[in-house]
């Protein structure tokens, strides 16, 4: 997979987020919630409005390009956001924080937030990039699209079940829109052509008539999947307070986090409970029976959702936000942090073993002397 160059000029332009929070974090008037919406969507439109004239021809090329450029804007606050939560940079935010989102000063919010200013604000550029270049981005946007969507779907219900629902303030209807972001930009990218292999008919029926124990590779995913399954099914129960010995010594001895009245944790368990185990389920059918087309393609997107999940739970669990009670015990940290990164690594090592060798994966069509018998026939 060839990785796009950075667009330099969306870089450009998403770095003005440092001086406007600057800005409008001084602003006396942003101290009332509805003034800061408005603050809020004036910024994006007027930011809209110039990523519009400045790079025309690439939003005509892909839509997408728009919405890259702008979210790309939006993570760098959200970088400032952490690093200001943290105690790194003083004076940029705290008009946000105090009247827009509270919940962001929690532990999984600053989290989020890293993860929005490092990890999404690259994709981003590469993406924005790929436009420029007319290039393809297709598995970058796979990735973002099971990224973004994890963190929403985690971070809005549990502002709204958690301690801070009684602060939901205007602002969070703002985040609420976000989520027809991903609904959009996912029917984009999906429809986007697959990059073209260079396996033959016959290559591609030679491997896939390989057993399990010709594929030692995906024997051990295989393996993997079983055991990340069990876990995800586990961590469920416990949060769902199963009465059993096990679900009690995990809770109160490994990930006491679980018990956070924030609730993120918990619906983030439910998360992996009712989507991740059954992706783990079909892909373990998909890695044993050939021409399951559709892994390859999903492998990324639960790549990119469970990266962004592990990373928000394993730091919240250990973050000084989060009240000592809930924390990781330190004897328990090398038992919490090799099982919680072996959770995380397996999809990525799924997804990549699909991009690699994806000849199991194809439907095969006929292979040349099948054809030339049948037109012998």
């Amino acid at each position: 997979m060839d990785i796009p160059p950075l667009a330099g000029k969306t870089a450009a332009m998403s770095l003005g987020a440092l001086p406007v929070s600057y800005a409008l974090n001084h602003v006396s008037a942003l101290s009332q919630p509805l003034c800061m919406v408005l603050m809020s969507v004036l910024v994006l439109g007027l930011l809209f409005m110039a990523i519009h004239s400045l790079s025309h021809a690439e939003i005509t090329y892909d839509p997408l390009y728009a919405v890259f450029a702008t979210l790309a804007f939006t993570s760098v606050v959200d970088l400032i956001i952490a690093l200001q939560e943290d105690g790194y940079v003083m004076g940029f935010t705290d008009f946000y924080t105090r009247e827009g989102e509270p919940y962001l000063r929690t532990a999984h919010g600053i989290f989020i937030c890293y993860w929005d200013g490092t990890v999404h604000y690259l994709l981003y550029l590469a993406m924005a990039g790929a436009i420029r270049k007319r290039k393809r981005y297709r598995n970058l946007g796979l990735y973002w699209l099971g990224s973004f969507a994890m963190s929403l779907l985690v971070f809005l219900p549990g502002n709204i079940l958690g301690k801070y629902s009684s602060e939901i303030r205007p602002a969070f209807f703002l985040t609420i829109l976000y989520m027809l972001v991903p609904c959009w930009a996912g029917v984009r990218i999906f429809s986007q052509s697959r990059t073209p292999t260079s396996y033959t008919p016959d290559m591609v029926q030679e491997e896939q008539k390989k057993g399990l124990l010709q594929r030692p590779a995906d024997l051990m995913l295989i393996l993997y999947l079983v055991l990340a399954a069990f876990f995800a099914l586990f961590r469920g129960l416990v949060v769902l307070d199963c009465p059993t010995d096990a679900c009690f010594i995990y809770t109160y001895q490994y990930e006491p986090y679980l018990r956070d009245p924030v609730a993120y944790p918990k619906w983030q368990m439910l998360m992996y409970l009712f989507y991740a185990l059954p992706f783990y389920c079909l892909a373990t059918y998909a890695l044993t029976f050939p021409g399951c087309s559709w892994l390859p393609d999903w492998a990324l997107v639960f790549a990119g959702a469970i990266g962004q999940a592990q990373f928000s739970h394993m730091g919240a669990s250990m973050h000084l936000r989060t009240p000592f009670t809930y924390r990781v015990p330190e004897d328990a940290w090398t038992a919490f942090f090799l099982s919680n990164m072996l959770f995380a690594l397996g999809p990525h090592l799924l997804a990549f073993r699909c991009l690699w060798r994806p000849a199991f994966f194809l439907q095969a069509p006929p292979s040349a002397s099948e054809s030339q018998g049948k037109k012998q026939q």
